[in-house]
This record gives C-alpha cells, sequence and structure tokens, in this order.
C-alpha cells in the first residue's frame, strides 16, 4: 500500500486530530441527545412512545432496518405502532397533518415550506410542539446520516 507523499500532511494529524480527540465522547453524548428527543421530561403533545414509532419510520424512509427495530421495540403502545410504517398515514386529522410533515422533513428537508408549519398550527398543533417534532427529525438526521456513514466505514451497505 502506498504511503502519502508526506504523513507530516495527513488529515488525521493536526487540527482533525485534535478535534476527533475532543470529541471522543460523541457516542454518548449522541446517547443524551437521543433522550432528550426520544423521551424528554416535557413530551409535550407526543409522548415517548409515538416519538419511538415516528423515529422508527424515519429510520425506515432513510433505509436502516435495524435502526428502525431498535425504536420499534421501545413502542409499548399497539396502537402506535402502525405509525412506523411509512405506509400509515396517522389515525386522525392531526396526526396526519404531523405525519406529513415529519416525513417531508425527513425525506425532503430542502423543500419545506413556512405555509407548512402554518398547516400544523391550524391542525392544532402548538408551536412549542412543532419546535419539538423539527428537534425529533434534526436527531433522526444525524443518527441516520452517523449510522450510514460507519456502515460504509466497516464496509457494509448503508
Amino acid at each position: 500500500m502506498a504511503q502519502p507523499a508526506n504523513p507530516e500532511a495527513s488529515p488525521w494529524l493536526g487540527a482533525a486530530a485534535s478535534a476527533a480527540q475532543s470529541r471522543s465522547n460523541i457516542f454518548e453524548m449522541s446517547r443524551q441527545a437521543e433522550g432528550a428527543v426520544i423521551a424528554p421530561r416535557d413530551p409535550g403533545g407526543f409522548p415517548s412512545d409515538w416519538r419511538h414509532a415516528v423515529a422508527a419510520r424515519i429510520a425506515t424512509l432513510n433505509a436502516l432496518p435495524d435502526l428502525a427495530a431498535h425504536y420499534l421495540a421501545g413502542v409499548t403502545e399497539p396502537a402506535l405502532r402502525g405509525l412506523a410504517d411509512p405506509n400509515t398515514a396517522g389515525r386522525d386529522d392531526r396526526e396526519r397533518s404531523v405525519i406529513v410533515f415529519m416525513d417531508r422533513v425527513a425525506t425532503q428537508p430542502r423543500a419545506v415550506q413556512a405555509e407548512e408549519i402554518e398547516a400544523l398550527k391550524t391542525a392544532g398543533v402548538a408551536e412549542a410542539d412543532i419546535v419539538r417534532l423539527c428537534e425529533l427529525n434534526a436527531f433522526m438526521s444525524y443518527q441516520c446520516r452517523v449510522l450510514a456513514g460507519l456502515a460504509v466505514l466497516k464496509g457494509a451497505s448503508a
């Protein structure tokens, strides 16, 4: 295997290595973030079971079946398990509005428009809950990307 022309210029040394060392606890920090969005102290209008089901749904939309199974295992209320399936629209109008929004943010984040936030408000979703939904989707986006990247590094398909 060929060696770099200048080993001292390796991206694994210097600033990049220093940044990685300062984040050596990234997995623990990620676990804490997961707990904060999946089972927060104040879940607002979306309890932990619901969040687990939607997290499983987002993992499925990102083609990460093991992650989806992980979150689905946390759903204890049978009526919520169906939400993990991207083909399920929701149990009532409010939930359908939320699911449409969550799916769109998970699959087309750049396409989300202000009108979609307004549609959530019209459906009866409180502003604080809209923030909570966005936090859940942001964390899931991060987690899906990290796990897909790790799978590529291990030589598995993401």
